[in-house]
């Protein structure tokens, strides 16, 4: 299982622009850190169904799924994640993860980062990119490593 989607649901604080970063982070940190391809962002205010997600013209083996929730807590958001890579040829769960934390709404590690999602996203996502980069990272570091073959390399430099 290389070619994944990134599936966020329900929506982060209600909100389809959370969601929408939520989804753009987590492609952008697996395909740059992890050996997967991610082709698709979903994100839905219910459960997606696997039968939605998997197959298609971009051929998805998996589905990376994240449930994360912040809740504004002062200059900052208390922040969870539960997520779970589950396999398009069985719906089996591959890989599980579990975090939490208190996270300010920005950080200045973060600055460029934070505006470039702005730029991509809109102004209202501001305050979730720090919180959810520093929930994401940690988390998305314990996916497994796939091994690629050349041709899945080569596809990999063609991802955004």
């Amino acid at each position: 299982m290389k070619r994944l989607a990134v599936v966020v649901e329900p929506l982060p604080d209600g909100n389809p622009k959370a969601a929408e970063l939520v989804a753009r982070i987590a492609r952008r940190y697996v395909n740059l850190k992890r050996d997967f391809l991610v082709k698709r962002e979903v994100f839905a205010d219910k459960a997606i169904a696997l039968a939605e997600v998997c197959g298609g013209d971009d051929a998805i083996e998996g589905m990376l799924v994240l449930h994360v929730t912040l809740t504004k807590r002062g200059e900052g958001y208390e922040s969870e994640l539960t997520g779970a890579l589950q396999r398009c040829s069985d719906g089996r769960e591959a890989w599980s993860v579990n975090a939490a934390g208190s996270f300010a709404s920005k950080d200045e590690r973060l600055t460029e980062v934070t505006q470039v999602y702005v730029r991509e996203v809109g102004v209202e996502v501001e305050p979730y990119v720090a919180p959810v980069m520093n929930l994401l990272r940690p988390a998305l570091d314990t996916l497994p490593q796939p091994v690629l073959t050349e041709d899945d390399v080569n596809e990999k430099l063609s991802l955004d």
